[in-house]
C-alpha cells in the first residue's frame, strides 16, 4: 500500500456501513475485554500486485479477535481469500487460495502515545499510527498490507511447472515429449552456412587437375 493511500485512509471520515469498518462500542474501554467475530466481506479494488491478487468484490473470510487494552483496541486476525493471476513460467491463468495473519493496535482518540514512542528515537514521528474514530476502526489499510505482503513474488500454476519451450513457445506441460529435431541454435545458422560454403570451396580447389608445368618434380 502506498504512503499516499495510507494517509488518505487515515484522514478520511469513516462510514459505519463500510464492510471493513468495525464498531468497538460493545467492547468498551475496560482492559482485558475481548470480542471474537467472523465476517465475510467483498475485496476492495487493487488488492494485489501486477501478477497476482484478490479480484475486486471476491469474498474474503475474516476471523478477528478484538481486545481492549490501556492504549486502545488490539486487533488480531486472519484473512482468507481467492487469488487469481498468471503463472510466471507458462503464462497460463492461475487460481489459488491465499491466507494472511495480521495484528495492529488502534489507539483511542484521546490516548497519550508519548509512552509508546519514548524510546523510539528520531524516527518516532514517521511511524504509522492507527486511531479509532469514536468507536469505529477501519481495517482496510491493515488488511491491504497483510494480503499484499503475503502474495507470492513468483506465482506458478504448480510447483513443477516446466514452462514454455524456449524455441517455439509451446507449453511443455501439454506435451511432455516436446522436442525439435534440429538442435542447432538459430543464431548460429548463418555462421554454419558460411562455414559450409568455405569448406566446399576448398574441396573444389583440391579436385582441380594440375598442369604438367606445375609438377615440382621433373623426370
Amino acid at each position: 500500500m502506498s504512503d499516499r493511500r495510507k494517509q488518505e485512509a487515515l484522514k478520511a471520515p469513516l462510514d459505519s456501513r463500510s464492510p471493513l469498518v468495525f464498531d468497538t462500542r460493545e467492547l468498551g474501554r475496560r482492559p482485558g475485554a475481548l470480542k471474537r467475530l467472523s465476517r465475510t466481506v467483498p475485496a476492495p479494488k487493487d488488492l494485489g500486485t501486477e501478477v497476482v491478487g484478490v479480484p475486486e468484490g471476491a469474498a474474503m473470510e475474516l476471523d478477528l479477535r478484538l481486545e481492549s487494552v490501556m492504549e486502545g483496541v488490539l486487533v488480531t486476525g486472519t484473512v482468507r481469500a481467492p487469488l487469481t493471476g498468471e503463472c510466471v513460467r507458462c503464462l497460463e491463468p492461475l487460481e489459488q487460495e491465499g491466507e494472511a495473519d495480521f495484528q495492529e493496535m488502534f489507539s483511542y482518540p484521546d490516548a497519550d502515545d508519548r509512552s509508546r514512542y519514548a524510546d523510539a528515537g528520531d524516527d518516532a514521528e514517521d511511524e504509522e499510527m492507527f486511531r479509532l474514530e469514536g468507536d469505529l476502526l477501519d481495517l482496510e489499510p491493515v488488511l491491504r498490507d497483510a494480503v499484499v505482503l503475503s502474495l507470492p513474488l513468483q506465482p506458478v500454476c504448480r510447483e513443477d511447472c516446466p514452462g514454455l519451450c524456449p524455441r517455439c513457445g509451446a507449453r511443455l506441460a501439454d506435451d511432455p515429449g516436446h522436442d525439435h529435431n534440429e538442435a542447432v541454435d538459430i543464431r548460429w545458422a548463418a555462421l554454419e552456412g558460411l562455414a559450409g560454403s568455405m569448406g566446399n570451396g576448398e574441396k573444389d580447389e583440391d579436385n582441380e587437375p594440375r598442369s604438367d608445368g606445375d609438377d615440382p618434380q621433373e623426370k
